[in-house]
């Protein structure tokens, strides 16, 4: 029988774990050295899984990264394979403990300050890309607006410094109880994508009899064009005529900013108004190993220069919210979240749901066996700096460092909501392959393990699977925060170079369809 070091083909991630993860496939009968102990595998494994390095009884907690991912629902053998068929969420009685992780930031000094070549607007903000929108009320007003901007689909060749002219579209907009959560919802969301300094120009276009009534939005949500004064257009189906006179009217309202939105142009700009937006989508049982704390440490990075970064998707910090409560700064952040977090059980629970209802059967396949394990190595690509503040969904970010957002953690739900927050980048990690992308703001895609990588290399903007290879996780953390920079300053991630994005954004629909 072949017999290995641990670091040739496991990765030990805390000492007192009771599992190794598998760095690549591995066959039965395999002898990995431990310390001191030999442990022979006893079924094949595959790459991202788990091979106990302890026995464990049935009902026993198991440990990754230090911390509970379940518990045995049989006896589990040093050598066996640890998955679904052993291995489930039981009930974790955590400990809370305010701000004890609480570090302070060693900021770097205002000489030594990186910049990126963004679009400041008028009220301040700083965009990473120069879009013009046409924002549908309710999804009655959705195809009018896809007409209109189909007729601006070679905008660019006319107006070489406006990226484009989107459509934002969705599937919702009544049937709502009028001013209901779900209702101010889907205007903060909105509201957050015209104001959004990725956004030059825009132009709203309703029904005409909808709950989410156009000019009612734009008063309750003080809609002003970027950051001026000056109220958007709003275009309705009923009152101009039907649907030949409506897009005759958008594209004449459209043709008028367009040339104001090409003025604009990018300027030097300190990377502390950068807001980095985070998710993880087809994760896999590397992503806690490479992609995410990688992500982390470009996360830092940035905090350290006066930036924010955002980590989101409450349903995936389940068995793993102690860690964020350990690092709140104080105990009106740490309450913020466990509201929101108590709202999510009832809100579930109401429905017949659980959090357990994670992980999704691709996250399986790749290893991840609980929402615990998912959740803890999720929430390192929050990195370590303390946590400032929570946000509801879609609410404007207004703290900088590192910030919470309460979402759904369905990827495109989730990060309407962050861009709606304001957020001018986002990296996205994954280990099964997702291809998201998010206009009006660049998506970067980063692999969490090198077969994904080379078999999507198209759509992928950074392999950190070479962590697994051997190289630095600081390494890669600033190989991400670097193309955070250059990306930012105009270079197309793989997603707009794909043209993936328009079709993603997804407001979250919290209540009932009337």
């Amino acid at each position: 029988m072949a017999t290995f070091a641990l670091a040739e083909k496991a990765i030990l991630l805390n000492p007192a774990d009771d599992v190794m993860i598998a760095k690549a496939n591995i066959p039965a009968g395999t002898i990995i050295e431990d310390g001191g102990t030999r442990v022979e595998v006893r079924q094949d494994i595959r790459a991202g899984h788990k091979i106990a390095r302890r026995p464990a009884q049935s009902g026993a907690p198991v440990r990754r990264y230090g911390q509970i991912i379940g518990f045995a629902t049989q006896d589990i053998a040093v050598g066996d394979h640890v998955h679904v068929h052993n291995l489930a969420v039981g009930e974790l009685r955590q400990t809370y403990e305010v701000g004890v992780d609480v570090k302070p930031v060693t900021y770097y000094p205002p000489e030594k300050m990186r910049y990126f070549e963004g679009y400041q607007r008028a009220d301040g903000k700083v965009g990473t890309r120069n879009y013009v929108a046409v924002i549908s009320t309710v999804n009655c007003s959705a195809s009018v607006s896809q007409f209109v901007r189909e007729k601006f689909r070679d905008v660019s060749t006319y107006y070489p410094n406006v990226d484009g002219v989107i459509a934002v579209t969705h599937k919702s907009g009544c049937g709502q109880v009028l001013n209901s959560e779900d209702h101010w919802a889907l205007q903060r969301v909105l509201a957050g994508y015209a104001r959004h300094p990725n956004v030059a120009a825009y132009v709203v276009i309703g029904l005409g009899c909808e709950v989410n009534q156009a000019a009612v939005m734009v008063d309750k949500q003080r809609m002003t064009v970027n950051g001026t004064a000056d109220k958007p257009t709003v275009i309705t189906i009923q009152e101009s005529g039907g649907v030949r006179k409506t897009v005759d009217a958008a594209v004449q309202a459209i043709a008028r900013v367009l040339p104001q939105a090409n003025e604009a142009r990018r300027t030097k700009q300190p990377v502390s108004e950068l807001l980095l937006a985070t998710n993880c989508g087809g994760s896999d049982g590397n992503s806690g190993i490479t992609a995410n704390p990688a992500l982390g440490w470009a996360v830092d990075e940035l905090v350290r220069y006066g930036g924010t970064g955002v980590l989101a998707e409450t349903t995936e910090i389940y068995g793993a919210e102690q860690l964020l409560i350990r690092r709140a700064v104080n105990e009106c952040v740490a309450k913020k979240l466990l509201e929101r977090f108590e709202w999510w059980l009832q809100h579930l629970a109401a429905r017949g749901g659980e959090m357990d209802n994670n992980p999704a059967p691709g996250n399986k396949a790749g290893g991840l066996t609980t929402v615990y394990e998912k959740s803890l190595g999720g929430v390192t690509k929050g990195g370590t700096t303390p946590l400032m503040d929570v946000f509801c969904y879609g609410e404007p970010i207004t703290t900088r460092g590192f910030v919470f957002m309460d979402t759904p953690g369905h990827d495109p739900v989730s990060i309407t909501g962050l861009v709606a927050g304001g957020a001018n980048i986002i990296c996205f990690t994954t280990g099964r392959g997702s291809v998201f992308g998010c206009k009006p703001v660049p998506s970067i895609k980063l692999a969490t393990n090198s077969i994904m990588y080379r078999h999507m290399e198209d759509d992928m903007d950074i392999n950190c699977g070479v962590i697994l290879e051997g190289a630095p996780l600081e390494m890669v953390g600033r190989q991400i925060f670097e193309e955070v920079i250059a990306v930012a300053s105009g270079k197309k991630s793989k997603s707009e170079l794909s043209g993936v994005g328009e079709e993603e954004f997804a407001p979250w629909m919290i209540g009932p369809v009337l």
